[in-house]
């Protein structure tokens, strides 16, 4: 990952020389005895220790606002603590005060962005909890998973389906099927690697749009099944006309070639019998000519 930041870690290094240089140039280097080794600790210690910080930002994060805002604090953090280092090797004339106000703008100036930041870092991370969160249910007691997805797979569809039923009698619950459009094109033009990178892209498009109480399973091939509890079919067939809109909007490449993903949904209320209900949303989505606004007779249509 450093390498991706290699101008930002290189222009450190050089800011870290000319601070040098500069003292070395317009100071005088004081006698060894009128070293003050506390002070050489403190503010030299402070120095190295933002630089590694600086370093281990830069190692575990991609570019992007949040990366450059805490790098660029710490980084001005250094500075400033190196310069202060700096006087306590070097002396400046009593009339340049020059050298204050730089190891005080530099020091100030890195708190502010550093505090910039994590003020964008913390947005961030909320995102990023909410989305861990939704796949909460799956991990907690280490139910069964889709190994290219890391979403919970039919077998736990089912039992979630049941469940719903049993532990909810009275509330209503609603099951989306969506299928991707001309999945197995992509997979014959691009190879099976980008296929499973599809499913990927599109399960965590899924995810960042659902509710924390839905569930998102990977049923079977390119189709994907959410569990809604406390959710009517109209609620659910609006919610499912957004994850379509949202899955449409995506720019997706496969080897460097843009794919336009679609999806085709069909929903229903769950009874309970997951092997039924199932059944019936994929025959809805197998019927050809469906459109969203027969969804709701779509099973029926092709059935009979």
């Amino acid at each position: 990952m450093l390498h991706l930041h290699r101008n930002l870690i290189l222009a450190s290094i050089v800011a870290l020389i000319a601070l040098s240089g500069l003292y070395a140039y317009v100071g005088v280097l004081k006698p060894f005895y009128k070293w003050h080794w506390m002070d050489i600790v403190g503010e030299g210690g402070t120095a190295i220790m933002a630089g590694v910080w600086l370093l281990m930002t830069l190692s575990s994060r991609p570019k992007g606002r949040v990366t450059l805002l805490l790098a660029l604090g710490l980084a001005s953090i250094m500075s400033g603590s190196w310069a202060d280092c700096m006087d306590e090797f070097f002396a400046i004339p009593k009339e340049d005060v020059w050298d204050n106000w730089l190891e005080d703008t530099l020091t100030l100036g890195g708190m502010l962005i550093l505090t910039a930041g994590m003020y964008y870092w913390r947005i961030e991370q909320f995102s990023l909890n909410e989305h861990l969160q939704k796949r909460e249910r799956l991990f907690r007691e280490h139910k069964p998973y889709d190994r290219v997805t890391q979403l919970s797979d039919a077998d736990y569809l089912r039992l979630q389906i049941r469940l719903e039923k049993e532990n909810h009698p009275s509330a209503v619950c609603s099951v989306v099927l969506l299928d991707i459009n001309s999945f197995h094109q992509i997979n014959r033009h691009f190879g099976q690697h980008e296929g499973d990178r599809v499913l990927q892209a599109v399960s965590h498009m899924l995810l960042l749009n659902l509710r924390n109480e839905d569930v998102l399973c990977r049923y079977a091939g390119d189709r994907f099944a959410i569990v809604m509890p406390e959710t009517t079919v109209a609620d659910a067939d609006e919610l499912a006309k957004h994850l379509c809109h949202m899955v449409q909007g995506m720019r997706h490449f496969a080897k460097r070639e843009l794919v336009r993903l679609g999806l085709r949904y069909t929903c229903a209320v769950s009874d309970g019998d997951a092997d039924s209900l199932l059944q019936e949303l994929s025959r809805g989505i197998d019927c050809p000519g469906t459109t969203p606004s027969e969804l709701a007779t779509a099973s029926r249509a092709c059935a009979a």
